[in-house]
């Protein structure tokens, strides 16, 4: 078992990435509460056994969630974004929050996969990497051009194209 730095290191990378996990909620059941405790600590810059609203999605993450900010926004009630800044949540009011983000239903290969053949014009397995670089940029949670470029590499052949079925296995495990 990896050690709680290395998850909350994966948890990051992942984030940064904008990668959904493989097994979205694997890393939350292997963990105990005394592990979410600890992990949530480690977020507590002031040492008032708090965070700040801002840094829930993180945490969220790095014990192997994948929320949207949208879904964090809104599971914290749709705060201001100076509440946002500096409102603070204790481990108590962050448990519920974390057991909710599990307990949605996650994304599957075959849905990536479903997504992605809406733009396979030719019907070979295929998209064009510009066109997805496109979608990645402008469609759902926005990704930067460093996030996609980190995200893409490797994966278009000489023409351009990726085969978004592996392209889909690749990103699932990562």
């Amino acid at each position: 078992m990896k050690s709680l730095f290395e998850q909350l290191l994966l948890g990051c990378f992942t984030e940064q990435l904008k990668i959904p996990p493989y097994k979205p909620s694997s890393l939350v059941c292997s963990l105990q509460p005394p592990d979410f405790k600890e992990a949530f600590g480690l977020f507590d810059r002031v040492g008032d056994s708090q965070v700040a609203f801002s840094q829930v999605a993180d945490i969220m993450r790095a014990l192997g969630q994948n929320p949207t900010n949208k879904e964090v926004k809104k599971i914290l009630g749709d705060p201001s974004a100076d509440d946002m800044a500096n409102k603070r949540l204790n481990f108590e009011g962050f448990l519920p929050m974390l057991k909710l983000v599990d307990s949605a239903q996650k994304g599957t290969y075959d849905d990536y996969v479903e997504g992605l053949r809406v733009f396979d014009k030719e019907g070979n397995g295929t998209v064009m990497g510009a066109e997805l670089r496109i979608v990645l940029s402008t469609l759902g949670e926005k990704m930067s051009e460093p996030e996609i470029d980190a995200l893409m590499q490797g994966q278009e052949d000489e023409n351009g194209s990726v085969h978004y079925e592996a392209f889909v296995k690749h990103i699932m495990s990562i």
